[in-house]
């Protein structure tokens, strides 16, 4: 915090719980649910700080939905809550239909935009984007394969070595949950690359998705995606404005 003395401006030092609490919230930035925190005590030694600062650095965390207390476990990583937009992604869906996913990175790079993913992200062609495209998972078989393009700039050190489990938390928790998506549905056959990594026969039936997603009206995602038809059927929810 600054302020002004007269023409002096003095620089007003961070509470020391506000210090700890935004250097967590940093930290959980990219964290996936269900991932415990260290402890009071390993905390108070890392800061150098009083019990009582960390409690409270917690308790402010815990109060904005990003932790969650376990009474005789811990403190862990809180599962984002769904906004009331009802747009989700593909984790969220499966969570609602109570099937367990999991995902296998194939490539995550930052690659220049072709034309049309340019168009679709409000870029330029040649700009950098983000590339991620993994075969998604549920209760163990493969459902899709999924391409997904991300505006670099919005996403700075998006990508790591282990890339997250859901991309819409990722966006949650930096507070670029997409407010508006468009899909478009398409009936297709399955090429020989789409059946190698599905586990289906070439010529099989699948499900082309295509989505553009927006964070209020800034684009941030394209993706494309390539369902097994037999495996998976869309669910649309629409609610009231």
């Amino acid at each position: 915090m600054v302020s002004t003395v007269g023409e002096q401006r003095v620089e007003t030092p961070k509470l020391k719980y506000v210090q700890v609490r935004d250097h967590l919230r940093a930290l959980l930035a990219d964290a996936d649910p269900g991932m415990a925190v260290p402890s009071e005590r390993e905390l108070v030694q890392q800061f150098g700080v009083a019990r009582m600062t960390v409690r409270q650095a917690v308790d402010a965390l815990v109060a904005e939905g990003l932790l969650e207390r376990s009474p005789g476990r811990g403190t862990f990583v809180a599962e984002p809550v769904l906004p009331a937009t009802g747009i989700q992604g593909f984790t969220e869906d499966m969570r609602r239909r109570g099937v367990d996913t999991d995902s296998i990175t194939l490539m995550a790079r930052v690659e220049k935009a072709n034309a049309g993913i340019a168009r679709a992200l409000g870029l330029t062609a040649g700009d950098p984007v983000i590339h991620w495209r993994r075969i998604r998972r549920a209760d163990g078989s493969a459902v899709c394969v999924e391409d997904t393009y991300l505006n670099e700039v919005m996403l700075p050190g998006f990508l790591q070595p282990a890339m997250p489990p859901s991309l819409y938390a990722v966006l949650d928790r930096r507070a670029l949950r997409p407010t508006w998506a468009e899909d478009v549905f398409t009936a297709a056959l399955a090429t020989e690359d789409d059946a190698a990594l599905l586990g289906v026969e070439p010529g099989d039936p699948v499900l082309h998705v295509s989505r553009r997603a927006l964070h209020r009206n800034r684009p941030i995602a394209v993706s494309r995606s390539v369902y097994v038809a037999a495996l998976h059927s869309p669910h649309i929810q629409y609610t009231e404005r």
